[in-house]
């Protein structure tokens, strides 16, 4: 992060001019939209045109396409996503005439304390979609929160909204630490594995920014965490304050009982240290989604809402975008998308698909950054082993550069009957060859892996 001696609350008061690079992206056309409410002039650029640049300008926000040093303009200070490095023409023009710059998650971390509540979820995987419960939860409540999630809720019709209610709730990542930059009154762990091992340098090393994390609450914050996640246990061993803790396998504060299959989704009841809280029907497959959930119930039971909007809100929660979304149909064959880039995520992922009665599962799976393939290579081989078929798609580079040499080739050499495609229009065509009536086709990576399930369905259309 930029040394800046002036903490950035000082420059979020109505009249300052904020230049925002890559304002298109998902947690920074929030920001911008959010910090223009706040009376902040508002103005940034991104690398392309997109919907969320057009929707900011909708609003009277100036983009430039494009980075440049003269896009910074008149602005009193500047804002970047952590994938905006420090040679970047606005950040280092921004540095040469004396602009603060500071980290979107310092942003958000300024914005929260602005909320008596700032509920924060955090883990390595099921970050989305328990905020994304969470939100469903608190706006059956009433509540008119504010809410900054990694992906698209159907319910808001994008990964944000900006409420007048008592309450923020966000998404809360660890990689660079980011999430140390927030002020939680409520923090959610809800798993700790080894993950973003490009930053950081072990799983101790993780599970120690994590207990930093839950350090962050005041003393009238609440640390809820996950009983059943070994990582999660560790990292808050010896914790000062009490934890409250949700989990099936082992004893905790909230937990389900009388758990039963609905049509395929599991229904429950919300258990609070022995007392009936409220009775769930989940519209999401699988084990981990009861964690999920039991993990959203917890933090609003802490948040003192009533169990009725625990009921409602995850009755009408069907998912966030790109968690086991479906996309259509393909010659009999069920196409599904899924956001999944971890092993673990891939674990559950296919645990929850294992009873749903498809002949055969063919996962499309696209690797996430090249340090997290070589990582954590022997356990995506014994993932990807799982499904009937693995096709494989090229690594997605996202902030990196292949200085390793690695590539989706060296998985397929590891996994029995798997493909590997060079293109995601050899994944389409290969999925369309592979397609039979009663399979499951899933499209499964954090990149644009979605892409070749959208180019195989419109094979179906033409």
């Amino acid at each position: 992060m930029m040394n800046n001696p002036t903490p950035i609350r000082d420059y979020i008061v109505p009249g300052k001019r904020a230049h925002l690079v890559g304002i298109g992206g998902v947690s920074m056309c929030p920001l911008a939209e959010v910090l223009r409410g706040m009376g902040i002039l508002v103005q940034g650029s991104d690398m392309n045109e997109s919907d969320s640049v057009k929707h900011l300008e909708s609003l009277g926000i100036s983009v430039s396409i494009g980075h440049s040093a003269e896009n910074l303009g008149e602005c009193d200070f500047v804002v970047r996503t952590a994938a905006v490095h420090d040679d970047n023409p606005e950040i280092s023009g921004a540095v040469a005439r004396g602009i603060p710059v500071y980290e979107r998650a310092q942003a958000w971390g300024a914005i929260m304390q602005n909320y008596p509540n700032a509920l924060c979820v955090s883990g390595t995987h099921g970050k989305t979609t328990t905020t994304s419960m969470c939100t469903h939860i608190f706006m059956a409540a009433q509540k008119d929160p504010t809410v900054m999630i990694g992906g698209t809720l159907p319910l808001l019709h994008s990964g944000y909204r900006v409420g007048k209610g008592d309450t923020i709730i966000l998404e809360s990542c660890e990689y660079c630490n980011s999430f140390l930059c927030f002020y939680p009154t409520v923090a959610v762990i809800l798993n700790v594995e080894a993950d973003h091992l490009d930053f950081f340098k072990d799983l101790e090393d993780i599970e120690h920014s994590f207990r930093k994390f839950a350090e962050l609450t005041p003393p009238s914050g609440h640390v809820i965490a996950n009983a059943d996640d070994a990582g999660a246990q560790e990292a808050l061993a010896g914790f000062s304050r009490p934890v409250f803790s949700f989990g099936l396998d082992h004893p905790a504060d909230c937990t389900a009982a009388s758990i039963t299959d609905n049509g395929g989704f599991p229904e429950f009841d919300v258990m609070i240290r022995g007392e009936k809280y409220a009775h769930v029907t989940l519209h999401v497959h699988g084990r981990h989604n009861i964690l999920n959930a039991l993990a959203a119930a917890s933090a609003s039971y802490a948040l003192g809402l009533p169990g009725d909007a625990v009921e409602e809100g995850l009755a009408s929660f069907t998912g966030a975008n790109r968690r086991f979304e479906k996309k259509g149909s393909f010659h009999g064959a069920d196409v599904y998308d899924d956001y999944a880039h971890h092993p673990d995520e891939l674990h559950a992922l296919l645990e929850s698909v294992k009873g749903l009665g498809y002949r055969r599962v063919i996962v499309a799976f696209q690797p996430h950054t090249y340090t997290r393939t070589q990582k954590l290579f022997d356990r995506f081989v014994e993932e990807l082993q799982v499904p009937d078929i693995a096709v494989l798609a090229e690594i997605y580079a996202a902030r990196e550069k292949n200085t390793i040499g690695i590539s989706s080739a060296d998985l397929c050499r590891n996994i029995p009957g798997s493909v590997y495609c060079s293109t995601l229009d050899k994944v389409a065509a290969k999925l369309a060859e592979l397609a039979q009536p009663g399979d499951l086709i899933l499209t499964v990576g954090a990149g644009d892996i979605y892409r070749a399930g959208e180019k195989l369905l419109e094979k179906e259309s033409n």
